[in-house]
């Protein structure tokens, strides 16, 4: 395949059933050919007045092969990211993957609130590591999963979305999943609970609840803009929220979990769990042994268990009781101060 040439749409590549009459991908004789150079594509282009050598992502590879019925699976850090669950399933699911596309960092990201990290050894400055946004793609029982993750972008979300939107149709997605991960007044010594949205009724399985009932008003996350762009354009988009406990700082492996088995269900293929369901043990029985100790806060706990949120101390307090027990036990096994509380 020449660069600057756009692969044959393969039959299992076709656009997502339900897509709105006449809403598709625009000018996509304009996109990105694989290995070439940055172009941005359509309409976003357009409607923000850049040259064309302007882009926010760039397809790298696709080893000429056609996708089979490919869903996206998308998880930034930061926002919506308690206890970083959902963005440790992102990277994990990704690593060893096909590398598809990557994001111009220079256009999404500010680095004064997101600085890169520089190695300096032994008086040099040897690299930078700068956030990044990539799009990876892995098989799963033989089904294509494209995983995006990466830092949540700081600038352009509406052109990101559109960005998004055109790929998603590019590669025939039929299938957008978010994952995410909210604080929530949970005890650990539950499974943990995994809120679900969807675009479409139907989309859901039945054991997958979708909530919570009512208006729920939040500070939106990038992934929620981006998401809404595509659900618009007709392709079905689900999210899995898992509820970390508010007294946990991060890392919390029973929610990257909890996480990872929701979506091997949805998606009915199997999708590898690493280190992480040892990891929730260890620190499942580091936490147990910090409650047994304590009377205030096996209370505390115990009224959660109870579902009982009156008067409840804030996830600061709780934190601060469980940080003081480990501290006054300097012999413990991984013993020292917990992070702050998941900030979501």
């Amino acid at each position: 395949m020449t660069p600057n040439t756009v692969p044959p749409r393969g039959p299992t590549a076709e656009p997502p059933k339900g897509l709105r009459a006449g809403r598709t991908a625009p000018d996509l004789r304009t996109a990105v050919g694989i290995g070439g150079p940055p172009v941005r594509c359509g309409r976003a282009a357009r409607a923000a007045g850049y040259a064309r050598g302007v882009t926010v992502f760039r397809l790298e590879s696709l080893d000429d092969v056609e996708l089979a019925a490919p869903v996206l699976v998308a998880a930034f850090d930061g926002w919506v990211d308690a206890a970083g669950a959902s963005s440790a399933a992102a990277e994990h699911l990704a690593r060893g993957g096909e590398l598809i596309a990557t994001f111009d960092a220079d256009i999404l990201f500010d680095f004064r609130s997101r600085r890169p990290v520089l190695d300096i050894i032994d008086g040099t400055l040897q690299r930078l590591e700068w956030p990044s946004l990539t799009l990876h793609r892995i098989l799963a029982d033989g089904r294509d999963v494209l995983v995006l993750h990466g830092a949540e972008p700081d600038f352009r979300w509406r052109e990101l979305g559109e960005d998004l939107l055109e790929l998603s149709l590019r590669l025939g997605v039929v299938e957008w999943v978010s994952l995410g991960a909210i604080p929530a007044a949970v005890p650990h010594t539950r499974a943990v609970p995994v809120m679900a949205t969807a675009s479409d009724d139907g989309l859901l399985l039945e054991d997958e609840i979708k909530g919570p009932p009512g208006l729920l008003r939040v500070p939106s996350a990038c992934l929620s803009a981006v998401e809404l762009t595509v659900a618009g354009a007709g392709v079905p988009t689900v999210g899995f929220y898992a509820q970390v406990p508010h007294y946990i700082g991060g890392p919390y492996a029973a929610a990257t979990v909890a996480l990872i088995e929701r979506l091997s269900r949805h998606l009915h293929v199997t999708l590898p769990m690493g280190a992480f369901p040892d990891d929730a043990t260890t620190q499942r029985e580091r936490l147990d042994m910090a409650v047994d100790a304590d009377d205030d806060v096996r209370q505390i706990l115990e009224r959660l268990e109870g579902g009982d949120d009156e008067e409840l101390p804030s996830g600061d307090e709780l934190a601060a009781e469980i940080e003081r027990f480990l501290r006054d036990r300097p012999g413990d096994a991984g013993s020292g101060p917990m992070p702050g509380p998941g900030a979501g």
